[in-house]
C-alpha cells in the first residue's frame, strides 16, 4: 500500500467550510506573492499602479476583500 492509496479517498472528499477557507487563503497568498513579483512594466501593462501592487502584495492572507466576507 502506498501513500497515494491512503490519500486518494481523502482527497476526493469535499472541502469542509474550514478547508475551503484555508484553500482560499492559500490561493490568495499565492496570488499576492505573484503580484509582488511583477515588474513595473508588467504592472503598467495591466493598468496597476506599482504602489498599489506593493500594498496589496504585503497584505496577509487572512485580510480578504470585504466582498468575500459573509
Amino acid at each position: 500500500m502506498t501513500l497515494d492509496d491512503v490519500l486518494a479517498p481523502v482527497l476526493r472528499l469535499p472541502l469542509s467550510g474550514l478547508g475551503r477557507r484555508l484553500a482560499t487563503m492559500r490561493d490568495l497568498a499565492r496570488s499576492r506573492r505573484d503580484l509582488g513579483r511583477l515588474d513595473a512594466a508588467r504592472l503598467d501593462d495591466l493598468g496597476i499602479d506599482p504602489a498599489d501592487a506593493r500594498t496589496e502584495a504585503r497584505r496577509p492572507a487572512w485580510d480578504v476583500p470585504a466582498t468575500w466576507r459573509r
